[in-house]
């Protein structure tokens, strides 16, 4: 029998926690429910496969955002799951590496939606998901000033072939602008081929890990900027060394 896929749902609401738990496991998921940091952390450390991480940012011993850390580090998506409609919330739960938020109350279905959704993006195996791109294992290096990412891994290595620490999303969308050195991509394109949905002039999300990726590039480039803003229509990485 096929192995299922697993998710980790970490909320203290016994209702949902049962309704979430139902819905997906009639969808071919393995549900494993926390309902406290404590638990999470326990399960994280016993389970080292999850598919997908469910945080709600309220529970009784702690915040969700102090888990975040923890849970990314992971290797599994983590789609924050919260009842507060605050942009400012979003945004730091983005910067902060999780890769998607959905607001409380929310449709299974748009649930469902999203966790397939970063399943694609992660590329991770599972057998509900047909359409994972398994032929990218078989791409070779890409390579551009001081660094070169490697598909098979999904990590990017700077000149000294040190990993660096970047989230599935920040890579996926690193690597879209490393294809397509010194052509501008636009902010939805690159928002409809790392994010699901429809795309919102005012969302920030491809900014803000734009903005992440520079950070976590600029100690090998120094005041040099890789990634290059062209207003009122997307970014760029500018190099003249690139090899694919």
């Amino acid at each position: 029998m096929p192995n299922k896929n697993k998710v980790l749902f970490i909320d203290d609401d016994d209702g949902l926690q049962i309704v979430v738990g139902d819905y997906l496991e009639d969808n071919g998921f393995e549900v494993i429910g926390a309902q406290n940091g404590e638990d999470a952390k326990k399960a994280v450390k016993e389970n080292q496969d999850f598919n997908v991480i469910l945080l709600d940012l309220t529970l009784p011993d702690t915040q969700g955002f102090a888990l975040l850390p923890e849970l990314t580090a992971s290797g599994a998506p983590v789609i924050i799951i919260s009842g507060k409609t605050d942009t400012t919330e979003k945004i730091v739960g983005l910067e902060m590496g999780a890769d998607d938020y959905i607001t409380k109350p929310f449709e299974m279905r748009e649930l469902y939606a999203r966790i397939k959704a970063v399943m694609r993006r992660v590329d991770k195996p599972a057998d509900s998901v047909t359409d994972a791109p398994v032929e990218k294992k078989a791409q070779k290096k890409i390579e551009f000033k001081e660094f070169y990412m490697d598909p098979s891994q999904y990590q990017v290595f700077d000149a000294n072939g040190e990993s660096l620490d970047f989230t599935t999303g920040e890579y996926n969308l690193l690597e879209a602008l490393a294809s397509s050195p010194n052509h501008v991509l636009t902010r939805e394109y690159l928002f409809d081929l790392t994010r699901d949905g429809k795309f919102d002039v005012y969302d920030r999300a491809i900014d803000i890990q734009v903005a992440r990726i520079r950070k976590k590039l600029s100690p090998a480039t120094g005041e040099k900027e890789v990634i290059k803003t062209v207003r009122g229509v997307g970014y760029m990485l500018s190099t003249d060394e690139m090899a694919a």
